[in-house]
Parts: C-alpha cells; sequence; structure tokens
C-alpha cells in the first residue's frame, strides 16, 4: 500500500523532494523528466536532474528515487536508460503522460499514447538495455484525445516488459479539471499483469480510500495532493493503521517552505526561487486557509526575504479536519 510522490515539472525538484520526504509516509519518489532526443546526454544532466544518485538514489532520509526520462526514439531511450542505470539508478520510469503542449508538439509524452506500438518499441529497448535488476516502470494517462487508450497501452507496456504503470486517470484533452476517473484505471488493471498504481484527484485521506476502492489498486501517486498538504502521506498512512495523527498546522507548513527555500537560494537567482515558493503556495491554498488569505499580498512579491516574512504573518482562520 504505497504512496509515491508524482513527478512534476518544474515544481516536484531535488529540494522539494527532500522537505517532503523527511514529513514521512512517501514511499517512493519519481525526478522530473529527462528529456531524450538525439543526442547523448553528459552525466551532469542526469545529476541535474537526479542529485540522489550521489547517495544511492535515496533522499537524505532513505526514500527511493526512480529516474524518469521521456522521449520517442526507443534506440535512444534505451542508451539513456543504460546511463542512468550505469550511473546508479535503481529504477527507470518512463513518461507516456505529460500534457503539456511543447511536449507533445516533439513526439514525447502523452502524445505518444496514440501509438500503442512506439509505447511498446520504447518501453522494450529501455527494458533491453537496462539491467535486469533495475525496473523499468511507466507512467500514462487514459489517452490523448479521449479516455479509450488506456487498456491497449497498459497492455503494450506490459508486453515490452514493464514492470509496474502509473495512470493518470484523465487524457490528455482532460488535462487537470476534476473529475478523475479512477473506475477507467480499473479497466486497465484488469487486463494486465503488471503492477498497475492509480494516480489523479487524490486531495484527502477520504480521497485515497475512495480512489483505491474504484480503481481497486493497492498503490497510489500523488501530485498536487501532496504539494497541497504536505503530511497529507502521513495522514494516510495513520489511516491505514487506524490511528489518528494531528494535522500539519500553517506553521509548519510555512516552516517547510523557508526550508526549502533556503536549499533553492544555492543555486538559483531570488526571482526563480520566489516563482517557485509562489507555484508551492498557490497549491498550499487548498489545503490551507491560511495560505487562501494571504495569496493576493504573497503573488505580488519578487524577493525571498519579504515573500517568507508575509507567510509568517499571523492569520486567524477556523481550521477544518483533513478528511
Amino acid at each position: 500500500m504505497r504512496i509515491i510522490l508524482a513527478p512534476m515539472e518544474g515544481l516536484v525538484d531535488a529540494p522539494i523532494r527532500e522537505t517532503l520526504t523527511k514529513v514521512g509516509g512517501i514511499d517512493r519518489c519519481v525526478t522530473e523528466f529527462i528529456r531524450v532526443t538525439h543526442t547523448t546526454l553528459p552525466p551532469r544532466v542526469f545529476y541535474k536532474y537526479a542529485p540522489e544518485l550521489y547517495n544511492q538514489s535515496l533522499t537524505q532520509v532513505g526514500t527511493p528515487v526512480a529516474v524518469q526520462l521521456l522521449g520517442s526514439d526507443p534506440e535512444q531511450m534505451g542508451l539513456h536508460g543504460l546511463k542512468a542505470a550505469e550511473l546508479g539508478a535503481t529504477q527507470v520510469d518512463i513518461n507516456f503522460g505529460c500534457p503539456a503542449k511543447t511536449v507533445n508538439k516533439h513526439k514525447g509524452g502523452c502524445v505518444l499514447m496514440r501509438e500503442p506500438d512506439l509505447m511498446h518499441n520504447i518501453a522494450a529497448a529501455v527494458r533491453k538495455a537496462v539491467p535486469a535488476q533495475v525496473p523499468v516502470t511507466a507512467k500514462m494517462r487514459l489517452g490523448y484525445d479521449d479516455r479509450s487508450m488506456g487498456v491497449a497501452c497498459a497492455q503494450a507496456l506490459e508486453a515490452a516488459g514493464a514492470e509496474e504503470i502509473v495512470i493518470h486517470a484523465r487524457s490528455k484533452v482532460d488535462g487537470y479539471k476534476p473529475p478523475a476517473y479512477w473506475e477507467e484505471i480499473a479497466k486497465a488493471r484488469e487486463a494486465v499483469k503488471a503492477k498497475v498504481i492509480a494516480n489523479g484527484e487524490i486531495w484527502t485521506v477520504a480521497d485515497y480510500w475512495r480512489c483505491r476502492e474504484v480503481s481497486g489498486c493497492e498503490d497510489v501517486m500523488i501530485g498536487r495532493g501532496l504539494i497541497a498538504r504536505p503530511d497529507l502521506a502521513q495522514q494516510i498512512k495513520a489511516s491505514q493503521q487506524g490511528v489518528e495523527v494531528e494535522d500539519m498546522t500553517w506553521l509548519e507548513a510555512v516552516a517547510l517552505v523557508k526550508e526549502y527555500a533556503g536549499v533553492l537560494q544555492g543555486w538559483l537567482e531570488d526571482k526563480y526561487v520566489t516563482g517557485r515558493i509562489k507555484q508551492w503556495l498557490n497549491l498550499l491554498r487548498q489545503g490551507f486557509p491560511e495560505a487562501e488569505v494571504l495569496w493576493p499580498q504573497a503573488r505580488k512579491l519578487r524577493e525571498v526575504a519579504p515573500m517568507l516574512a508575509c507567510l509568517e504573518q499571523h492569520v486567524p482562520v477556523l481550521r477544518t479536519t483533513l478528511v
């Protein structure tokens, strides 16, 4: 009954993986995708996206991190899968789910779901190139134009040797609009023997249990929900054991953001640091009423110190229980 932190481009970087895994409850992370084209990437690119490679592919608290690749050339994807393994990756994941227009325009991510045979060839090439002891996994959606391709694409990936398949319960056209179609994940899960992991629209403990019931999946991947409520995985693990834990407070969430900002300041200019903090704060609005109150002021700030000072303001609001 694992909980996996989803790869979110431009947000779930190594510093935020470190921050969130320290909170507890997360069993695995996946890097932002490494874009594979027709040129061989140097090791520094892998280390940029996955500095955990320096630490046996683990965060500082010991949470495993998979290296994710995105591309459409089977040969190049195989070569880069092998390179990732040689650099220490303990799991190589393939991105067939990214809905970004620029990515899809260059034949990467979810657009490949229009071609299950090509998905198969890419996954098979990676599986063939990567040492047998290193799992090859994949993340996809239910389809590109509609939600009709989930079963065919899952079967193609299983036939290629993918050991686990994460399915985001929407099509590319659906984007991130509610609802998530967990029942469609169930159809794909029943059509393959490979482990299927459910993803999409899990914001609360109650959402987690409903997703498991409808999809039939034991394991789930959570993206925005874990950014909005950094203690969500911890809350879910407690619910699995039938116990209750106190909800994270706003000040505790601010302490996490401050820790994250401190790390980012070591390698990014302030304007980029505040940009990433704003991304996190925007999602924190889903989980903390304090963030909603502070957002109009915080969104205008461009320097780190005023931004963090803004977040630490005392904001008296009514709290609601995470359910």
